[in-house]
């Protein structure tokens, strides 16, 4: 048990890092990747659809947006009504999610694999969503990191997407 817990408080640590880190553009793409990794271009890597191992009533599909944007667009095959999707050009930038009232959505580059989506409701930010592409770039591991209105952590979880074939 004892464990356990330390290794939920170094991923919570590693996470906690991730958040407060700052990122300028791409200046962390320079290093090269390790070995076994296929590199990809956070901008595009994630264009096609995804569906979540666990949910089939939750795809996300990213495409292009502008020049070098993306736009990702959740759907419930179950329930059309319900999608919703926002727009970003990894700039950290906030900007209105289609499909959800008072809700905005600001994307950064971490890395090659791993971008960070901060999510805001009605002006406060109330989950960090750390998405990270698998080696082979056909799995997208999400942690959702959720927030109280005083920024303290209320829950972590966990979702793996598998790319559509």
């Amino acid at each position: 048990m004892l464990m356990r817990s330390h290794r939920l408080n170094l991923c919570l640590a590693a996470l906690t890092l991730a958040l407060i880190t700052p990122v300028t553009g791409l200046a962390q793409q320079t290093a090269a990747p390790k070995a076994g990794v296929t590199p990809a271009n956070p901008r595009t890597a994630r264009f096609g659809v995804w569906d979540n191992a666990t949910n089939p009533n939750n795809v996300m599909t990213y495409g292009p947006y502008e020049t070098d944007g993306s736009k990702l667009t959740v759907s419930n095959p179950s329930n059309p009504a319900a999608d919703w999707s926002y727009v970003t050009l990894f700039d950290g930038v906030f900007r209105p999610v289609t499909g959800q009232t008072g809700a905005e959505t600001a994307v950064e580059i971490i890395n090659d694999k791993s971008i960070r989506i901060s999510n805001k409701r009605n002006g406060v930010v109330t989950q960090v969503v750390i998405n990270t592409l698998s080696d082979d770039n056909n799995q997208i591991m999400n942690e959702y990191i959720r927030f109280d209105k005083d920024g303290k952590i209320t829950g972590v979880t966990h979702v793996t997407y598998n790319r559509r074939k």
